[in-house]
């Protein structure tokens, strides 16, 4: 198709308005719709996956409860799911990985390996176990926080001296942001802790929000966002324009767009 030279002006900016109009469109659509094949799924969630300090005191006063109303209140479009279950290892862990991330989670926060450091599993164990839930969840392009962990010398001092190298020597191997320690500021603290000492209360999750979210917000940034994306092609005298949606439904009002989904 030849274009005059003298509309090529006209039609790019045509484009780029219908361009702004789809984009006003795919923020405003609220009704998720079931992906097909080669559907882009947006990364809107945010995976906790822990133990019962993911938990505590409750699941709505927890920290990933928190982290979820901070979000909201910066209008960022993206859901906490906290896969916390009370008692759980990075053995449980791992054996749930595969079922919790899905197409839509952009980010995952491991924050197991607290029973695991109690019962003395192996520190070979523990590393190998968060491995492979890091590996599984960057094959899938999802970024990942990994919270540290600490353990009392139950088990010897050179125990507790592994279990805390461990976590940075993954954290380093996968190049992943490591908090140091998921519970600065409020283990062995009862003003932090409930009756038994070693949960958090409210305050205590509240702390552990605040200390997890300066590592958080940054890969809220680094998130490929799917959405659309525009790529015009000039070849000669044709312009072609090339639009990424994440609502499928759309495309047969946009039939001047052509339209591919990865």
């Amino acid at each position: 198709m030849n274009i005059p030279l003298d509309v090529r002006p006209a039609l790019a900016a045509a484009c780029f308005a219908l361009v702004a109009l789809v984009a006003s469109a795919c923020a405003s659509h609220s009704q998720p719709t079931a992906p097909t094949e080669g559907t882009a799924v947006p990364a809107s969630r945010i995976v906790v996956l822990g133990d019962s300090l993911a938990v505590s005191p409750t699941r709505d006063e927890s920290f990933p409860a928190l982290l979820q109303a901070r979000l909201t209140a910066l209008g960022l479009n993206w859901t906490v799911t906290n896969a916390g279950i009370r008692g759980d290892t990075t053995t449980g862990g791992r054996r749930r990985a595969d079922a919790l991330l899905g197409p839509d989670v952009g980010i995952l926060v491991l924050t197991l390996g607290a029973n695991d450091g109690l019962r003395g599993v192996d520190v070979d164990t523990i590393e190998d176990n968060l491995s492979t839930i890091i590996e599984h969840a960057q094959a899938q392009r999802i970024r990942v926080l990994l919270c540290g962990m600490e353990t009392p010398p139950l088990h010897g001092f050179d125990y507790s001296f592994d279990f805390h190298n461990l976590f940075r020597r993954v954290a380093s191997k996968y190049n992943v942001p490591l908090v140091p320690f998921l519970l600065t500021g409020v283990a062995l603290d009862p003003d932090f802790n409930g009756s038994d000492g070693v949960h958090p209360n409210r305050a205590g999750a509240e702390r552990i929000a605040e200390t997890v979210w300066p590592y958080l917000e940054p890969l809220l940034e680094k998130v490929e966002r799917p959405g659309l994306a525009v790529r015009l092609n000039h070849e000669k005298d044709r312009v072609s324009v090339t639009a990424r949606l994440r609502t499928p439904s759309l495309s047969k009002t946009l039939s001047p767009i052509r339209l591919i989904y990865s």
